[in-house]
Parts: C-alpha cells; sequence; structure tokens
C-alpha cells in the first residue's frame, strides 16, 4: 500500500517514522503531475513546496494551529495532506476543489487566498485576535513566498508585525520566482553550490555562506538563545555602563548579521530572522520551525526557506520562463507542449511590438507576468523598454504615471482581476492628471477554471466612472490591433482602458474594423429591436441575429467597441427602435447596460430596455462557456431574451 494512500489527515503524517519521508514527498509529486495533466492547474509551485508542507504539517497541528497560505496557488500539497486527495479528480471542475485555498472545502483552510502579498496582515489580524481571547488558534504561522514578498502590502503588515511584537512565524519560501523570476533584492543567500549560471562561487563567497550557515545553526540552539538573554540581562545591569555595554553588543551583532546575512532586513523591523535553510531537507525544516517556535515568545520570527520551483518533474525544472506555473492538460510523459500566445493576447502581444517600433516613447509595464500577458516579443526586443515590477500593481500604476509625465507612452499590461488591487492609483495618480497611459487589461470578463477571486467581471462598471478615461472593449483580434494603434492618439487627452477576454478571438475582415471611440453598427434591422453587444459578447450576439433572422426577427446589432464615453450616435439610432437589449460579460449592475439604459430612456422613456450581464455574486470555478450560458451570455440566452422583450 503506496504510503500516501494512508495519509487522511495530518495527524497520520505526524505517526509516520522518518524513513518514510522521502517517500512520501515522491509520491505526492508524482500524485500532482497526473492530477494536474488530467485537469490543468498550478504545478511548479506546488512541486516545489512538497517537503515544506510536510514539515509544516509534522510540526504544526492544523487545524489547532492556523497555517495561512499566500499565493494560494501553491497549496496542492496541503490539499493532499488534508483529506482531500479523492477531490483532485475534479480539480478546478464543476463540483470539484478549487484550486486555492477554500474555507468551504475544509476547516484547514482558514482563508481563500488567491492574490499575492495579503497573508502577513491576515496573519496579524488573527494574532491579534487569538491574544485577546478571541480566537483558540494556538500558533499562526504564515507561508509567504513565490513572489509575493515583490507586493508593498507584505512590507506594511511586517512593519506592523515587527512594531507589535506579535506571535507569528513567517515562513518565506523563496523560490526566486513568482510566474516570471522575482524582481527583488530580497535574494537567496548561503545554501546554492553553484549561482544561476552555473559557475562555482569565489572562495569569499564560499567561507561567508558557511559562515552565515554556521551562525544560523548557533542562533537557532536553545542554549546559545539562553545564554544569550542572560547575556544580555548581565549588560543591562551592570552599574553606571550597563546600558551603554548593551548597545555595544547589540551593535556588534547587528554588524556581524550585516555581513554575513543580508536579510537583516527583516530584523530592522522588529522581526527576528533565521535562515536560509534547504527548503527540501524535511528534518532540517522541523528542526528550524521548532526552534522558531521556542523563539516565537520574542515576537516574530521569519523563517528563510530556499526552494526550487518545479521540483523533481524534468519539464518543469527545464522550463525557463515560469517552471510550469501552469498548465493546461497535458501528456505527463512528455510533458506540456510550447505553445506560443494566441487569441487577444497575441493580438496584443504583436500590436504592441508594431506601435513601439513606431513611436520610441512607447514602454510596457507588467506586474511579475510578462509571458501570461504577452510581453515576452517585446521584451526581447526593447528591454531597456520593458519594466516588471514584481507583484506590485500599485507601484506599477504610478510608474507608468511617472513615466506619463516625464514624456513617455506607457502601456501596462494585466490581468483585470488584479488591477483592482490599483484602483487608487488609477483614479488619483493617472487619470485626475488626464495622463497619457493606456492600461491593456487581459482575462476581462469570465475566465472560468480559477474561480471567483480571477473573473475580470468589473473593470468596465469601475473604470466606466472614472472621469475621462476612455474603455474599449474588442470583439476581434482586429478590433484589438486598431483599438492600441488608436490609443496612442486618443492617450493625448487622457488615459485608455482596453479590456479582453482569455482564450480564441474573433477575426474579421478590413471593412468590420470600426475607429477612435466610435460604435460600430454591423447590421441593420426593421427598428423592432436593437441589440447592443460589447467585446466577446459581440460574437454571440451575431449567432443571435442569424436564429432570430430564421424566424423572421429582423434586429439591429451593434458593436458597442467604447463604453466609455458611448457614442451618441449609436444611442440616439438605439433609442428610435421599439426595445434595446444590451450584452456585456462584466457585472449587470452599474455595468455599461445600464448606462446604456439611462441615456436611451434621457431620449424615449417608453423604449424598454433589458441588460444582459454578470450578476453581482462570487462565482464558483467552472468553464467559462457554462458560466455564461448560466447567466444567458450565449446565443440561446440571447435569443430568448429578444423573444421576451418583443413579446
Amino acid at each position: 500500500m503506496a504510503i500516501l494512500e494512508r495519509i487522511k489527515e495530518p495527524a497520520d503524517l505526524r505517526a509516520l517514522p522518518a524513513a518514510q519521508l522521502d517517500d512520501l514527498a515522491t509520491e505526492i509529486r508524482d500524485f500532482i503531475v497526473h492530477a494536474v495533466a488530467e485537469a490543468g492547474g498550478h504545478l511548479g509551485s506546488n512541486l516545489g513546496a512538497v517537503e515544506l508542507t510536510i514539515a509544516l504539517h509534522r510540526v504544526f497541528e492544523s487545524p489547532t494551529d492556523a497555517i495561512l497560505w499566500d499565493t494560494g496557488h501553491q497549496s496542492y500539497v496541503h490539499k493532499i495532506l488534508t483529506g482531500r486527495q479523492s477531490g483532485f479528480a475534479k480539480l478546478r471542475q464543476t463540483g470539484g476543489i478549487s484550486g486555492y485555498p477554500s474555507r468551504e472545502e475544509s476547516r484547514h483552510d482558514f482563508i481563500e487566498n488567491s492574490h499575492a502579498s495579503t497573508v502577513l496582515s491576515y496573519a496579524h489580524g488573527l494574532a491579534v485576535a487569538r491574544d485577546a481571547g478571541v480566537a483558540q488558534h494556538r500558533h499562526v504561522v504564515a507561508v509567504i513566498g513565490d513572489g509575493s514578498m515583490t507586493g508593498g502590502m507584505a512590507y506594511e503588515a511586517l512593519n506592523n508585525l515587527g512594531h507589535s511584537k506579535s506571535r507569528v512565524i513567517i515562513v518565506l519560501n523563496d523560490n526566486g520566482r513568482s510566474y516570471a523570476p522575482t524582481i527583488s533584492n530580497l535574494t537567496s543567500v548561503g545554501v546554492a553550490p553553484a549561482d544561476a549560471t552555473g559557475e562555482v562561487p569565489k572562495l569569499t563567497d564560499r567561507v561567508t555562506g558557511k559562515l552565515s550557515r554556521a551562525l544560523t545553526d548557533i542562533r537557532l540552539n536553545p542554549v546559545y538563545v539562553r545564554r544569550q538573554r542572560k547575556l544580555e540581562a548581565f549588560m543591562r545591569d551592570l552599574p553606571v555602563i550597563g546600558r551603554q555595554a548593551e548597545l555595544g553588543v547589540e551593535a556588534f551583532k547587528a554588524a556581524v548579521r550585516e555581513f554575513l546575512q543580508p536579510p537583516s532586513f527583516f530584523e530592522a523591523l522588529g522581526v527576528h530572522y533565521v535562515g536560509p535553510f534547504d527548503g527540501h531537507d524535511i528534518a532540517g525544516l522541523e528542526n528550524a520551525f521548532q526552534s522558531a517556535l521556542a523563539r516565537q515568545d520574542e515576537g516574530p520570527v521569519v523563517v528563510h526557506v530556499l526552494t526550487q520551483k518545479g521540483r523533481g518533474y524534468s519539464p518543469a525544472e527545464d522550463d525557463d520562463e515560469k517552471h510550469l506555473h501552469d498548465t493546461s492538460k497535458f501528456d505527463p510523459l512528455d510533458g506540456p507542449r510550447k505553445t506560443a500566445v494566441s487569441g487577444y493576447t497575441g493580438a496584443f502581444s504583436s500590436a504592441i511590438v508594431k506601435e513601439a517600433s513606431a513611436d520610441p516613447r512607447i514602454v510596457a509595464i507588467t506586474a511579475a507576468m510578462p509571458g501570461p500577458t504577452g510581453l515576452l516579443d517585446f521584451q526581447s526586443q526593447f528591454p531597456s523598454r520593458f519594466f516588471d515590477v514584481g507583484i506590485a500593481e500599485q507601484h506599477a500604476v504610478t510608474a507608468a504615471a511617472g513615466m506619463a509625465l516625464g514624456g513617455m507612452r506607457p502601456i501596462v499590461a494585466l490581468y483585470s482581476t488584479f488591477l483592482s488591487r490599483a484602483w487608487d492609483q488609477v483614479v488619483y495618480d493617472v487619470a485626475l492628471h488626464r495622463l497619457p497611459v493606456v492600461f491593456c487589461l487581459d482575462r476581462a470578463g469570465v475566465t472560468g477554471d480559477d474561480g471567483p477571486s480571477h473573473h475580470g467581471v468589473y473593470d468596465m462598471a469601475l473604470l466606466s466612472k472614472v472621469p475621462g478615461m476612455r474603455v474599449l472593449a474588442p470583439s476581434s483580434v482586429e478590433e484589438l490591433e486598431q483599438m492600441l494603434h488608436d490609443a496612442t492618439t486618443l492617450t493625448n487627452e487622457g488615459p485608455v482602458v482596453i479590456r479582453y477576454p482569455k482564450g480564441t478571438a474573433r477575426s474579421v475582415g478590413a471593412g468590420a474594423i470600426g475607429g477612435g471611440v466610435l460604435a460600430n453598427k454591423m447590421v441593420s434591422g426593421d427598428g423592432r429591436i436593437a441589440i447592443l453587444a460589447i467585446g466577446k459578447m459581440v460574437g454571440a450576439a451575431e449567432k443571435a441575429i442569424a436564429v432570430l433572422s430564421e424566424a423572421g426577427i429582423s434586429a439591429t446589432l451593434y458593436d458597442v467597441r467604447c463604453c466609455a464615453p458611448l457614442d451618441p450616435a449609436m444611442i440616439r439610432d438605439a433609442a428610435s427602435h421599439g426595445a434595446v437589449l444590451t450584452v456585456e460579460d462584466g457585472i449587470r449592475d452599474g455595468g455599461i447596460g445600464a448606462a446604456i439604459a439611462s441615456q436611451v430612456h434621457a431620449i424615449s422613456s417608453a423604449v424598454p430596455v433589458e441588460s444582459l450581464g454578470v450578476p453581482t455574486q462570487f462565482i464558483p470555478h467552472d468553464k467559462p462557456d457554462a458560466i455564461l450560458a448560466r447567466f444567458g451570455l450565449d446565443t440561446d440566452g440571447i435569443v430568448a431574451a429578444v423573444r421576451g422583450l418583443l413579446s
């Protein structure tokens, strides 16, 4: 019987003899590879966190101890060890388990954390509740890493943790990556025999590394800790010079740390630091966590762990871009095939290179996702004009504002869901100054498998309310290319947003492409009903027009194109019809359909307007088409809505 089959809960794991743990790690890696191969999901980050997660669950007793995961895509091993092995048969599928921690799935999941850099704030708050006697958790453990330490919120929380002396154990899972290589100066030190180029470090660096590890071992030794406290108390109590002697010892310790341990940065914030440790040595990790427990009465402790993203699966280890951070279905024997970006992302990738070739002012900015947003070609051709700021959307937006103030034409490429992290900066740092910044939002609308945190359904409703913002939604790859070209001129008057979905994209001829901020009238009907469709919904509306035509219903069809400001000519024409139907893949309440209805009713209050859109609710993971169909955002739904209006 396989070892993994005997693990139903963390207590079973703690009962295993140490000699079986490496075999268990191998079984878990094999399990993850086959599960992700069947359903798609996050691979590299979980393969790198196997030994770390085993050690955590052997030392800490979840859920009595709260283990909190940042960038929750690295929690697959945690799910496996907390009784959800069978759930991986339907990973990220209807009725199956989420690809992130989920409070609905298990008492071992405390936060549904699929965005990054937030876990230390959760941990601070949970520790406050525990210390106040409200929460019953014994220990609070925050696992952060996989690029999360590039986000500013993590540093805000560190500052407060250190100041408050909260008893929190912080596990820094340092794999040198986010999606792409991590952008950070908090780099790994002291354990690798060779550097990133494969060259052997200099003798002085090797000596420094050994001294660093030796110092770490000493500082973890409980005897050393007790003697250190006695020495500090003795120095402090010396007559006359006690305070000066104590400060002298502290200054010496700080100097040693500064020379040997660059991450002493943490200790400047009042957070104790130990490490780095080999994140694939279970026994060493267990010792490190036990030692951290012995020190937590002194305040927060960072345990710095070095792991290898994609470890144990050669296709992931050999993927230089992102170590198979995420992947669709694949053959586990051969590994995922290398695929080029396609659809709207591919169109953006080629269009931005074309525009940058013609305008040297154009620069590209992204937040740790150059590959998924289609910027790798741009980075290759214009390296000095490409900026990956790490998982730091707020900084990305305000840095773009600064570049625009300096005469550049920044294009900020993010996922729609992640732009909401920088809402304040979009409004007050960019829009208030009417700056020439273009926001290109990938994965807009219903995205599917990654669940409620990743659907990009808020962008249109929010951004259309920002004064001076132009919000564009392409319905084809050609429209996206045209919109990006137009945006370089439109930004002379202020910021522009271009939002587009994940997946395949329509392709149209030159005669079907609009321009500027004008709508595109695609079909003229008999005046009974006008359908105003936005972005991806234009394709479904086109098919609905064909179905309605066969039934003798002649409808007008508009590709709205520009959601803010709305084309006045389109509104006037729509108001002349007997009824109006709007279709969008964003939230319906306060969305573009509501704006269209308001403007149509200002001309003719008697015209009924129905708006199809996404309801205001959190939408579980499922295939995008299934979700859209559930909300009537497909051909059948549009046909049914038209029939309802006309009846």
